[in-house]
């Protein structure tokens, strides 16, 4: 049995939007790295948190730093 569907909205709660964004992007990045091993794909992911914070995965440091730029 699949899960519902989740309502796209603003989270309003600023704790509970950070807590969200944490989970959410550690999926991503897990999702990103799964990606790239199973089909043999070349990643780059830049994620920006409501305060700026930079997260980032790449299958190859080299472009990603010249994405970057």
């Amino acid at each position: 049995m699949g899960r519902g569907r989740v309502e796209m909205k603003r989270i309003e709660n600023k704790i509970n939007r950070q807590v969200t964004f944490s989970k959410r992007r550690s999926g991503l990045l897990k999702k990103a790295h799964e990606i790239s091993v199973l089909c043999d794909a070349e990643v780059a992911l830049i994620v920006f948190s409501t305060k700026g914070k930079l997260s980032e995965y790449s299958t190859n440091s080299r472009r990603l730093t010249r994405l970057s730029k």
